[in-house]
């Protein structure tokens, strides 16, 4: 493989996992509108995703690309991946979701895509990456690019919502950042997609078992338009967003995949006029620009992805 067709094939699995992480707003917000509970939702959605992940972990491991089995691991190997399962899945949905309880779909949204700052700022300590002058204008772009392109800014109606909400919102950026950190300094031996599976199925169990001990099921049974609503959710936004991202992490750097994650609300705004019929405000528009300019600032003097 050439280097070209290298980092096309890098940038085209960057752009479809963003593409799934924003469709996945589309899907939570109708779900969360008709009153389901989130952390049982958020739960589920990952347990499902998990059992769909399982074939292609079976499949990576027959194909002998699963690297190392994980029994040895070790015990360092099995934490790991235990803690990438509870900061990737549980503590970043379940905060998300929980945030987007009391503040507007909006600014949840905003806060969490923060992420690539906390990435930028904890890859310069611990994996000693190179933070540039044009890379730290880009993260600046990126986040004022998120805020308009989502149709929050100077000029948008007050709807901050509660502190507690926006806290929640900030910590699953923060965890967010600090899984994929994890992530990456690990290197973990083993296959993506079994990396994937693992994970999500981890932070689903512990998703779970807090919901219920809570309390928390739905009121009725669903609608069938609402489980198709949970079967995209589950299996394309979260099997494969989550299968795409770990695989850019592995043939890139982090500050400069996570640069890309600008992308997913921009992919939000798009879904939302053509399902939801939001209309694309300018300032939307100009949120879009500041989105693309973000993005080459943020990946301007990135080292290219490996082969």
């Amino acid at each position: 493989m050439t280097g070209h067709e290298s980092r096309a094939g890098y940038y085209a699995t960057l752009v479809a996992a963003t593409f799934l992480m924003g469709s996945s707003f589309i899907a939570g917000k109708l779900l969360l509108s008709a009153g389901i509970p989130a952390l049982w939702l958020v739960g589920w959605r990952f347990l499902v995703a998990a059992g769909a992940t399982w074939p292609l972990a079976w499949l990576e491991s027959r194909r002998g690309q699963a690297g190392t089995p994980l029994a040895r691991l070790g015990a360092r190997g099995l934490f790991t991946v235990a803690l990438i399962g509870l900061t990737q899945t549980g503590a970043v949905m379940g905060l998300l979701f929980l945030s987007m309880r009391e503040v507007s779909a909006a600014t949840a949204a905003i806060l969490l895509f923060t992420n690539p700052i906390w990435v930028a700022l904890l890859g310069r300590l611990f994996l000693h990456e190179r933070l540039h002058a044009a890379r730290l204008a880009g993260l600046v772009f990126g986040v004022v690019g998120v805020a308009l392109a989502i149709g929050v800014g100077p000029g948008a109606a007050a709807d901050v919502g509660h502190v507690r909400g926006e806290l929640l919102g900030l910590g699953s950026a923060v965890c967010w950042a600090a899984a994929t950190v994890v992530n990456k300094r690990a290197s973990l031996p083993i296959g993506n997609w079994t990396l994937s599976f693992c994970q999500m199925l981890i932070g689903a169990l512990a998703l779970l078992v807090l919901a219920y001990a809570l309390g928390e099921h739905p009121a009725r049974p669903l609608a069938a338009r609402e489980w198709l609503w949970f079967g995209w959710l589950a299996v394309p936004a979260s099997t494969g967003s989550f299968g795409l991202w770990f695989l850019a992490l592995r043939r890139g750097g982090a500050t400069a995949s996570s640069g890309y994650l600008f992308l997913a609300p921009v992919f939000a705004v798009a879904l939302s006029f053509l399902i939801l019929r939001t209309p694309i405000t300018a300032e939307q528009a100009f949120g879009a620009a500041s989105v693309g300019i973000a993005i080459w600032l943020v990946n301007r003097e990135a080292r290219r992805p490996r082969g």
